[in-house]
């Protein structure tokens, strides 16, 4: 591989990485040389990332911290760990994220909040903690957030998921700006529709059932997201800053009722 996608030797939290999008890119991180910390509310889910990493012999290591994005402390606990045992955090990746499907007239105020607050109160605890460790080291560092197509277009029966990635692409433009003279590269991506567990159990649709051969289709796997995440935390991305990448498949144009798959 040419070396400006190379991410061997960095330090690299990912949050959400229990299962999904984040599993696949902390064991994509590892399997390229990266330092990872495996992060989620569930102990034991990442710890059997963790065991699974240290079993294929993947160069980089992985150690497992609980957190829970939306407590402060626990957020300063995560980067603190990752800079003990790593040394420094060289990437952070928001990818943290909650959803679920209800019309916007059944939402309550407490499924409302809890949604905004994992997807974009999350996210502004890590960028911030993780902002202010790359602020004081050498080389700055690199923040990837995780929008949604559904924050960028908007999405029918997900009002309050739509509404919090929307914040999460403006918080990484205007993020973007006072961060650039630190060094620190903010971006984020939007995925469309990606095989994952969360996708599976609300619209029932695995990942068995995605040709990835097909340029024709528009659903896509967790791998596909984490080929750009690699991108946007390697120097490959070095003039790429407060951008939303779009990763959703062929457009949608003239169609209705499209084939996912």
């Amino acid at each position: 591989m040419n070396d400006v996608f190379s991410v061997e030797g960095q330090s690299v939290i990912v949050t959400g990485s229990s299962q999904g999008i984040g599993k696949v890119t902390a064991e994509r991180f590892a399997e390229q040389g990266a330092n990872v910390v495996v992060s989620s509310r569930s102990t034991e889910k990442i710890e059997e990332v963790v065991a699974g990493i240290e079993a294929s012999d993947a160069p980089g290591e992985a150690i497992a911290v609980e957190c829970d994005v939306r407590d402060r402390d626990a957020v300063e606990s995560l980067v603190d760990a990752a800079v003990a045992e790593f040394g420094s955090l060289d990437t952070m990746v928001n990818n943290a994220g909650a959803s679920f499907m209800a019309p916007f007239d059944d939402i309550s105020e407490n499924g409302w909040k809890t949604i905004v607050d994992i997807n974009l109160h999350g996210t502004f605890h890590c960028s911030q903690v993780a902002g202010g460790v790359m602020q004081e080291q050498d080389g700055g560092g690199q923040i990837v957030n995780l929008a949604s197509v559904a924050g960028t277009e908007g999405s029918p029966r997900m009002s309050h998921y739509g509404a919090s990635k929307a914040g999460v692409v403006n918080l990484t433009s205007s993020l973007s700006n006072e961060y650039a003279d630190h060094d620190i590269r903010v971006n984020c991506i939007a995925p469309g529709f990606v095989a994952t567990p969360g996708v599976a159990s609300q619209m029932g649709v695995t990942a068995d059932e995605v040709d990835r051969s097909s340029v024709a289709r528009r659903m896509g796997l967790p791998e596909e997201i984490s080929d750009v995440i690699q991108f946007l935390a390697s120097d490959a991305s070095s003039y790429l800053v407060g951008e939303t990448i779009e990763v959703k498949g062929v457009p949608r144009i003239g169609e209705t009722e499209p084939d996912l798959r």
